[in-house]
């Protein structure tokens, strides 16, 4: 399967503060979800930065469409659409204003398109978006983002602070999107209940590094916890081990093999795990 983003040992410093991103390195297949979670502050909006050379790399690559893009690769960019978390354009405008604009920045753009997003959305075309509310201005930015005909969108917190409600709609329009197979969604969160809907890969970044990459299916079906008296730790084979909290009197401890687990330690308690509870243990955990 191939690759419509690929990040290599990715690293930018920051002469100011001590944070750092330190050899970022993942990749987004075709037709494809991927997940980017970590905590505020941990280096997503950082690494999207450096993605979209809106921010420049130390050192590293960074593959767009099986090439590195440069700022005058307006055609590279024609095939990316982006949506930050926050209010994305002038409250004074109306969404049949925007459109006029985006026409001039977009070869692609439809416009055909983007009044049957604001359709399906319910967002009128002609109210001030100054009046629309969080929810609204996130459903005017996604249909502005799908209307030139992207192949990769790139959502940085674009559910954060949304009601459920409206970030299940979203997350349809997202599943919606790459079903078709040369179309992908990089989209960082710290809500991962909204990536276990929507996800095939899932990327951990903790303090600028990634901390784990892996499918969606493999944290669901073969990650899990088990909890362990003291004694019972001392006799695990540390190989086995990905991470443990001690909780008096008990140890918790990350696996990634559940079945397996349960045939060699046969006494104890192992239980499925969320994502968000197995990113909590790698960050918080002891590693052997």
């Amino acid at each position: 399967m191939k690759n419509i983003l690929e990040l290599q040992k990715v690293c930018k410093r920051f002469s100011k503060s001590d944070f750092m991103l330190d050899e970022v390195t993942f990749s987004l297949p075709y037709g494809t979800i991927l997940g980017f979670v970590g905590e505020n502050g941990a280096g997503k909006t950082t690494t999207i930065g450096c993605i979209l050379n809106t921010v420049s790399k130390d050192s590293g690559t960074i593959k767009l469409f099986g090439k590195t893009m440069l700022d005058k690769d307006t055609e590279l960019r024609e095939k990316i659409g982006v949506v930050y978390d926050g209010n994305n354009f002038p409250g004074y405008w109306t969404p049949k204003q925007l459109s006029w604009i985006m026409d001039g920045f977009y070869k692609q753009w439809d416009h055909s398109l983007f009044l049957k997003c604001l359709e399906e959305f319910q967002l009128p075309e002609k109210q001030k978006i100054k009046h629309f509310s969080r929810g609204m201005t996130m459903k005017l930015a996604i249909s502005v983002a799908l209307s030139h005909h992207p192949q990769l969108l790139i959502l940085d917190e674009a559910t954060s602070g949304l009601d459920p409600i409206v970030r299940d709609e979203i997350l349809d329009v997202f599943l919606d999107f790459v079903q078709e197979e040369n179309h992908s969604v990089l989209i960082s969160s710290h809500i991962t209940s909204d990536l276990e809907k929507v996800a095939d890969y899932i990327a951990f970044i903790h303090n600028g590094k990634i901390i784990m990459t892996a499918s969606k299916n493999e944290l669901v079906h073969n990650y899990a916890v088990m909890h362990c008296t003291e004694s019972q730790f001392h006799k695990l084979d540390t190989s086995d081990i990905i991470a443990y909290r001690k909780r008096n009197p008990q140890f918790d401890v990350l696996i990634s093999n559940k079945k397996e687990v349960q045939r060699k330690y046969k006494n104890i308690v192992a239980d499925h795990v969320s994502v968000d509870e197995i990113f909590l243990m790698l960050v918080k955990g002891e590693h052997v």
